[in-house]
């Protein structure tokens, strides 16, 4: 069992473009900017993996302080 990290995302995908068009000019932000982050967990992803067969599958996101992989 291993925590999953998100890849990185594409500058040029479709949904960045349109924000960026959104931001660009007069009227500035077209969401609200992060100033304070209210929530004190992360949702972290676990990929867990089969002994038997090594398949491999992502569970749910679960909010978790912290996480503790035992074997």
């Amino acid at each position: 069992m291993s925590i999953s990290k998100g890849g990185k995302q594409r500058a040029s995908s479709l949904g960045a473009r349109r924000h960026a068009e959104d931001r660009k000019g007069y009227g500035g932000q077209k969401f609200p900017k992060l100033v304070r982050t209210a929530k004190t967990t992360k949702k972290i992803t676990l990929k867990i993996k089969c002994t038997i067969c090594s398949k491999s599958r992502i569970s749910a996101g679960m909010r978790l302080r912290k996480a503790e992989i035992a074997a």
